[in-house]
């Protein structure tokens, strides 16, 4: 459920952006501090990588492979909204890879938000899916070095005499 809604406001967002937004025409929002601007990334993050889109969107088609997979064993609330965001927003710029020019596999994702400068002078452009991925990394590794299982439990606590542990309970245990 939460992948298909980052799916859904990332498609929105950047149909809007590509709609309203001319290329090279930053919009200043903040005083400055946020600028709405369309660009087009055909590397990985950052911009990283270039010219190396197809290799890309494979790593992003095996990405959603695993977490779907891995889905079905989940019960830990913490890791679905981790895998939950980095899902939708992998898919989300799968699709403009799959879908935009210059062509099938080779599409250049829909970036627009510039921080502190307009056109990624201070930090790359970026776009919700990519926030999303993000923030699901981060939260996954946050679980993982917690030592909080796909199940929600603690690892290193199944079969003891704490095999009951949720890792992703919000009250401390003591």
């Amino acid at each position: 459920m939460l992948a298909a809604l980052v799916l859904l406001a990332d498609l929105a967002t950047k149909l809007l952006v590509v709609a309203t937004v001319a290329p090279g025409a930053d919009i200043r929002l903040l005083g400055g501090l946020v600028y709405l601007t369309q660009a087009r990334n055909t590397g990985a993050a950052f911009s990283f990588a270039e010219g190396f889109t197809v290799v890309f969107t494979l790593i992003a088609v095996a990405v959603a492979v695993v977490i779907v997979r891995t889905a079905r064993r989940l019960t830990s609330l913490g890791w679905a909204v981790a895998l939950g965001l980095v899902l939708g927003g992998a898919v989300g710029n799968l699709l403009d890879r799959v879908f935009r020019d210059p062509g099938f596999l080779r599409g250049g994702v829909v970036d627009f938000v510039s921080v502190f400068a307009p056109d990624g002078e201070v930090y790359p452009i970026f776009n919700l899916a990519d926030s999303a991925i993000v923030c699901g990394g981060v939260l996954g590794a946050v679980l993982a070095l917690r030592g909080i299982e796909f199940d929600g439990t603690r690892g290193g606590t199944r079969g003891g005499t704490h095999g009951t542990d949720r890792g992703d309970d919000a009250v401390s245990r003591g």
